[in-house]
């Protein structure tokens, strides 16, 4: 019997080293002036102080961070202290809770309106919830779009379970009823929600690629948001899909020479499988989102 390591190095190692070189082949288009890749890191998952992940992601390289905007103003009074030690700038992803419309726009609300005043890179909105009405989810795009345009940082609503982006059609609708909708494309939540990698919905996704200003770069399936090890050969097929969608927005923001941010965001247990009884994640997540920073950096630079 082997074990797992020898196991791997002896039926997977070379795989995995193709996959690698394969899927960090550099996007052949032309880099317009004003292209910039920014990537950043999430500390989801991080157990450490905001100083130790914000070193740590300086460290493997991220061009920036992007966490849950902190409610706590000692916390945030550390954060900002760990973003000028590290010269590292921030996104905030923020949103409310409460199953009640009204309250679940106030906590919405009132956390965007702190949150502008750090002048973050963007702000990634958790906005809404997919049970609410069509007007009541409207309401969180319309305060957006006009809070965007008067302090002048961008905002933009993921297409992420439980949400208003929670699925592909509903999605659709509101962007086609929204011309200044721009979205977070995370797609793994789509495949999970369809159980398939989208190939009967094509029309969407190539109006959801126009709207895209950002990635949260993880890989799902149609069984789930995230695969064990993107790694792993079995994967290649969800891996190639979701490089195409992201391929599509890159393309875009080459040839207009605008901005282009990425999250890889491969999260912990459980959203990472793990071992029954014991809760071991079957992979290692900080290791995982720094392989994907080197292919997407080496692909999209």
């Amino acid at each position: 019997m082997h074990s797992r390591r020898e196991f791997i190095s002896l039926t997977g190692g070379v795989m995995m080293a193709n996959t690698l070189a394969s899927f960090a082949n550099p996007l052949s288009i032309k880099n317009e002036a004003g292209y910039q890749l920014l990537m950043l890191a999430t500390n989801w998952g991080f157990s450490g102080t905001w100083a130790e992940f914000c070193r740590k992601a300086k460290q493997a390289g991220y061009d920036g961070v992007e966490v849950w905007f902190p409610a706590d103003p000692k916390s945030r009074e550390e954060l900002v202290a760990a973003l000028k030690e590290t010269s590292l700038p921030v996104a905030f992803v923020l949103g409310g809770s409460d199953k009640d419309p009204q309250k679940h726009f106030a906590q919405f609300k009132e956390s965007l309106e702190a949150a502008v005043l750090m002048k973050p890179l963007y702000i990634n909105c958790h906005s809404g919830r997919d049970f609410f009405s069509f007007d009541e989810n409207k309401r969180f795009i319309d305060f957006t779009t006009e809070l965007s345009r008067t302090v002048q940082v961008p905002m933009y609503h993921e297409t992420h379970r439980s949400r208003i982006l929670y699925s592909a059609p509903i999605a659709r609708q509101f962007m086609e009823k929204n011309p200044e909708l721009r979205v977070t494309l995370d797609v793994s939540h789509w495949c999970n929600v369809h159980e398939s990698l989208l190939e009967d919905q094509t029309e969407t996704l190539s109006l959801t690629v126009s709207r895209t200003e950002h990635i949260h770069a993880r890989i799902g399936h149609p069984e789930g948001p995230q695969v064990n090890d993107p790694r792993a050969p079995e994967w290649k097929k969800a891996m190639d899909a979701h490089l195409g969608w992201w391929d599509r927005v890159v393309e875009i923001k080459k040839k207009e020479g605008k901005r282009m941010t990425i999250l890889t965001e491969f999260g912990p247990v459980d959203y990472m499988p793990a071992l029954p009884y014991t809760r071991q994640p079957l992979s290692n997540q900080w290791e995982i989102n720094v392989y994907m920073l080197e292919i997407l950096r080496k692909r999209y630079s």
